[in-house]
């Protein structure tokens, strides 16, 4: 199939007065995947694309062989959150991470995986005790509090997962927004905000009753635009609580009577500082498209710089390279699974189309104007 090189003059987007970034669409096309050169030109230069163009998502091996292993019933492997140790294997996916990887493909919500995994996501939201659905998290709960906990987090991923696809209509999902957002939120504005942690025995924990946002709360929030601005002044809270300096102490909650790991409890800045960026580039890319998305990216001056530290590692092509070193950027957060990377084979030129393509993606939902070359 024979693809555009370049746009014409009147597709460049952005505010003329708002920072430009120059995105190598016509590198990208000669080098990226087909699902990576395919939202190039529709997500990040904004081309009207051809209807045979939007077939490129559907050309990925690996995205293929994802589609073909979902079970009948819409799930991978019978479990919700698990990801591959390795981030270029299949096996052993859970059906949130392999439902959310064919959307960063670009597959169309209604192509068969995705509308039949939409069933199963959909029933998570529902507020009720069913254990059959509590999947691979069954056998970590011992209690009922445990299980509330269990059913909270697939709950909060399922509808990040279901924002994602563009379902924010849905009464269902606005639903659990609501009821998710007023959580939270009900933390926020409580003592518990400045105080979260209490000691037993010789470590410190978060108390039964904090309820700060997860990872996936924020990736729901992030895609569903109008229920942020229905919840300005949450969303201010929102904001001003991700500012704050992240606890050097690891995340820990009691929990029906037993201390248990909550990694996906987001207590502040996840990205604070370049080290983390370097030490996880994929993640860093994941967190600042995040807050692009949720408008907090232009308003912070550390995500800010850290961003534009990113850009400006890019070569005289445009094309970005690691700040240090010549290796290959290796996911090593869960949560940067289905983002990274979308090639199929990590080599040569391809190393670097991933993060390419997203410093664009980024740049654009920050409102800066893309000049395509």
């Amino acid at each position: 199939m024979a693809l555009p090189t370049s746009m014409p003059e009147e597709s460049l987007t952005g505010d003329p007065a708002a920072p430009s970034l120059t995105f190598p669409l016509g590198w990208l096309i000669k080098h990226a995947a087909p699902s990576l050169a395919y939202r190039a030109m529709a997500d990040v230069a904004g081309m009207s694309v051809p209807e045979g163009v939007r077939l490129l998502p559907y050309q990925s091996p690996t995205a293929l062989m994802l589609s073909m292993t979902q079970a009948m019933d819409g799930t991978w492997n019978g479990t919700m959150l698990t990801t591959p140790s390795d981030p270029m294997e299949i096996e052993g996916v859970g059906t949130i991470p392999a439902f959310r990887r064919l959307i960063e493909y670009g597959w169309d919500r209604e192509s068969p995986p995705i509308f039949q995994g939409r069933r199963t996501l959909f029933r998570l939201l529902a507020e009720d005790n069913d254990p059959r659905y509590l999947y691979e998290l069954r056998k970590e709960v011992k209690n009922a509090e445990m299980a509330i906990r269990a059913r909270n987090l697939l709950r909060e991923a399922a509808a990040a997962a279901l924002a994602q696809a563009g379902y924010e209509a849905d009464p269902r999902l606005r639903g659990a927004a609501r009821r998710i957002m007023e959580r939270v939120d009900a933390f926020f504005v409580s003592d518990l905000a400045d105080k979260p942690w209490v000691r037993i025995g010789n470590r410190h924990v978060l108390a039964a009753e904090v309820q700060p946002p997860s990872i996936f709360t924020l990736m729901m929030l992030a895609h569903m635009p109008i229920f942020r601005s229905e919840h300005y002044p949450e969303m201010e809270r929102l904001y001003a609580y991700l500012s704050q300096p992240k606890p050097t102490q690891e995340v820990v909650q009691m929990v029906g009577g037993e201390i248990i790991s909550q990694p996906h409890l987001v207590m502040g800045d996840w990205l604070y500082n370049k080290n983390v960026v370097d030490a996880d580039v994929p993640f860093a890319l994941l967190w600042l498209e995040t807050m692009a998305r949720l408008n907090f990216l232009k308003r912070n001056e550390n995500w800010s710089k850290l961003f534009e530290r990113l850009v400006d590692d890019r070569d005289r092509a445009c094309v970005w390279h690691p700040h240090k070193g010549t290796d290959t950027p290796v996911a090593t957060s869960p949560y940067a699974w289905s983002l990274y990377p979308l090639e199929d084979r990590l080599e040569g030129e391809a190393r670097w189309t991933d993060v390419t393509f997203r410093i664009g993606l980024i740049a654009q939902l920050n409102g800066w104007r893309i000049d395509v070359v």
